[in-house]
């Protein structure tokens, strides 16, 4: 039996379009969505009514309203991953004063549903909702390290777009990337989004002990020394590891950073500048 209804079907889908691509008008919102002007406009009308999306401007162009902030920020408090990572995002912005995000994976790629933003006026953005190729990046090969088959498949098979000279895009390359990051319990991408922009991620895992996101900072290389990287790195692994136990993880997450605790030791103690 089919339970759903059309019309309700049609202004959700709309009100995605309006998120994803605001500022459009009611002719390009009735194209993108298979509706027709007449009809589309009748649908914008009623979100409108309800104070889900406005209207502005002599062109007549569609964003949100103030009650999908609302809808939003009651999600935000409500997904368990999201909230609780705050204060995880929080300790690490705090301490590092450098960019960090909460990545998930859709389908072969990466979005970012949470972040906490350095005060540094030299930073790199990253919007909420932003998709990534799952190649590309500390967060994005994390997410694909722990995937299931067919999706580290689907990817290896594709071409690699390739954002900076550093993206690997090989397909060699990248599953011996994947290896060493089950190996090690984290990730680090050098320029391989934007350039200059080192990356440390680790995985988050959930109650079925499954990787359901990653926790990641990301550091202008010149505001880090090479030695430094150890440090933020075993602070984004205990990070994700004492998230995870929250998340209800049964088995012990790692909370310390192991395959490369030799090199640091041999490299003189210096400490980061981060701040």
């Amino acid at each position: 039996m089919e339970y759903t209804v059309a019309a309700v079907d049609e202004a959700l889908g709309l009100l995605i379009l309006v998120a994803d691509h605001p500022g459009l008008g009611v002719t390009e919102l009735a194209k993108r969505s298979g509706n027709t002007k007449a009809r589309a406009f009748r649908l914008l009308c009623t979100l409108e009514q309800r104070g889900f999306v406005q209207r502005s401007g002599d062109a007549a162009t569609y964003r949100l309203g103030h009650k999908s902030l609302l809808i939003g920020l009651a999600a935000r408090e409500q997904v368990s991953l999201v909230h609780l990572a705050e204060k995880y995002m929080s300790r690490l912005g705090e301490r590092f004063n450098e960019n960090v995000q909460v990545r998930v994976r859709d389908g072969l790629h990466s979005l970012c549903v949470a972040r906490w933003e350095t005060t540094h006026e030299l930073r790199i953005r990253s919007d909420i909702g932003q998709p990534r190729p799952l190649h590309a990046g500390a967060s994005g090969k994390v997410l694909l390290a722990y995937a299931p088959e067919e999706i580290r498949q689907a990817v290896l098979s594709a071409e690699m777009e390739r954002f900076t000279p550093s993206t690997i895009h090989q397909r060699s390359k990248l599953s011996q990337d994947l290896a060493r990051i089950k190996a090690q319990g984290y990730s680090v991408s050098n320029a391989e989004v934007v350039p200059e922009i080192v990356a440390v991620a680790a995985p988050i895992w959930d109650s079925a002990g499954q990787v359901s996101a990653t926790l990641s900072i990301a550091v202008p290389a010149s505001r880090v020394p090479a030695e430094g990287m150890d440090m933020v790195a075993q602070e984004v692994v205990r990070s994700a590891g004492e998230l995870s136990r929250e998340l209800g993880y049964a088995h012990a997450a790692p909370t310390r950073v192991a395959a490369n605790e030799t090199a640091a030791k041999k490299r003189p103690a210096k400490k980061p500048v981060l701040g």
